[in-house]
């Protein structure tokens, strides 16, 4: 596979197939989505590679029972079929029965416009944090997620959402799970840019006397890392690539001891009812680097 030019389901597909080789532990369960890319693994692995069909409540429900006997599982679909169709399931056959699976997803916010409101989830993340003591990677480039995805399969028997997008940043950085990375340092404030935001936001900040913090994980959120980058400026701008809003509160925690301001950007609730490209829904949301600009500064200044 060409590792320069592949994308990070392409990467999902790769590392997934080498890691069911070398782990016996490790199930696969899939709901159709992505299974003639898995065809090798299943012929290797037939009693670990699963195909529920377009059952997206028997997939949580399979790999909380794979959890149960001792398996490590991952799940794997759209976004809006992995967490928002099958919530009830990911909160009692996983979360409720105390056992835990890595959900694995593709097609997050925007990123087949085509596929209609059916294919969007900009509400995902938000939805998890209504649940107690989740993990969630949110990778900006291929080599960042085949970092968090082999995290994600080691880290014990915890409950781990891995966001992948075929929006991604042009570079890798040297991501550490569950600690943001400074990109650039300024005086004049924070902006926090998660996952494939980070070029978006370097663009718009350029030139702008503000920190540049990025987050690859975003739960737990890493609240040392940020009071750090605060210090004495107090103004915190959150880009995320989903839910407006979805970090403010664990911002304002991290923050309490402190005055500060928080502004979180992303995708609104408010629905754009046109297909068009992931470009075009950026610009609509306002996140597009010159939007993002105009914002950042407003806020700052």
């Amino acid at each position: 596979m060409d590792l320069v030019t592949d994308t990070m389901r392409d990467r999902f597909l790769d590392v997934t197939t080498r890691l069911l080789d070398e782990d016996p532990r490790l199930a696969l369960v899939l709901a159709d989505i992505s299974a003639a890319g898995f065809a090798p693994a299943a012929e290797r692995h037939p009693d670990r590679v699963v195909n529920v069909g377009i059952r997206e409540q028997l997939l949580i429900g399979a790999a909380g029972g794979l959890a149960l006997t001792g398996m490590r599982p991952i799940a794997h679909t759209f976004a809006s079929f992995l967490i928002e169709r099958p919530f009830e399931q990911v909160k009692l056959d996983l979360v409720h029965q105390g056992v835990g699976a890595v959900l694995v997803s593709a097609s997050g916010s925007y990123d087949w416009p085509a596929g209609g409101r059916t294919h969007m989830s900009p509400g995902d993340v938000a939805l998890l944090d209504t649940l107690p003591d989740w993990t969630v990677h949110v990778p900006g480039h291929p080599d960042e997620a085949e970092t968090l995805l082999r995290h994600a399969v080691a880290d014990g028997d915890r409950n781990v959402y891995v966001r992948l997008s075929t929006h991604r940043n042009a570079l890798a950085r040297p991501i550490e799970p569950g600690r943001f990375l400074t990109v650039r340092e300024g005086r004049g404030g924070v902006v926090l840019a998660v996952g494939p935001m980070l070029d978006a936001v370097l663009e718009a900040t350029e030139g702008l006397d503000v920190t540049v913090l990025y987050a690859a994980s975003v739960r737990p959120f890493d609240a040392a890392g940020l009071r750090a980058a605060v210090g004495g400026t107090g103004g915190v701008v959150i880009v995320e690539p989903y839910l407006a809003g979805t970090s403010d509160r664990e911002a304002h925690e991290a923050l309490s001891q402190v005055q500060h301001r928080v502004l979180g950007l992303g995708v609104p609730r408010a629905e754009h009812r046109h297909y068009g490209s992931v470009e075009e829904h950026l610009t609509a949301y306002g996140l597009d680097a010159r939007s993002l600009r105009e914002r950042i500064a407003l806020f700052f200044w």
